[in-house]
């Protein structure tokens, strides 16, 4: 998998990317939305769609990464926030690509800072991720996509975060690069 790419489909873009390119080297799926993209690139959930078209355009999956910040969590902004950046960035997409999406719910503010959201928490993000997919989709579609976690998963919250009905797995970054926490993580399942 790749960690982004370009939303460009050809021309001299240094250093950018394209999903073209990608492909070529036997990918199978790019990252899109990650929060540190949204905040250090900008990246709004516009520019977010049209790389997520180039994506599907080249036959790789999409791995969708939303969240929030902890002041838009403090705010009671979450759930609006995370709904406009599914609608605004893949609700375009007709039921039959949407199911093949994996979507990474990575609430910012658990990224690094020493805070973890607790399974309950977490759960009650995926859920809402599942409700408003059926309600733009159906209930069958919104329980065949994967919704991962991707918010400092640890060897120890990941047993109860796993054990949660609508979190399908983990979408894990620092813990992967310690071989015993990532193999902990992965039988914890």
């Amino acid at each position: 998998a790749a960690q982004d790419c370009s939303i460009e489909v050809t021309g001299a873009f240094t250093g950018d990317v394209s999903a073209s390119m990608i492909s070529s080297v036997n990918a199978d799926y790019v990252l899109i939305g990650h929060s540190e993209r949204r905040k250090y690139h900008k990246e709004s959930n516009i520019f977010i769609k049209k790389k997520v078209n180039r994506v599907l355009e080249n036959n790789l999956g999409v791995i969708f990464c939303c969240g929030e910040s902890i002041i838009q969590r403090e705010n009671k902004e979450h759930f609006d926030l995370i709904e406009s950046q599914l609608n605004d960035s893949l609700f375009h997409l007709s039921a039959d690509v949407f199911k093949n999406i994996i979507i990474a719910y990575e609430p910012i503010w658990a990224i690094g800072t020493g805070l973890n959201a607790t399974a309950e928490q977490a759960q009650e993000i995926h859920k809402f991720i599942r409700r408003i997919i059926k309600n733009r989709y159906d209930g069958s579609l919104s329980e065949e996509v994967s919704v991962l976690y991707g918010g400092s998963c640890s060897p120890n919250n990941a047993k109860e975060l796993f054990s949660k009905n609508d979190i399908d797995g983990g979408l894990i970054g620092g813990a992967s690069l310690q071989s015993n926490d990532f193999l902990s993580i992965i039988n914890s399942f």
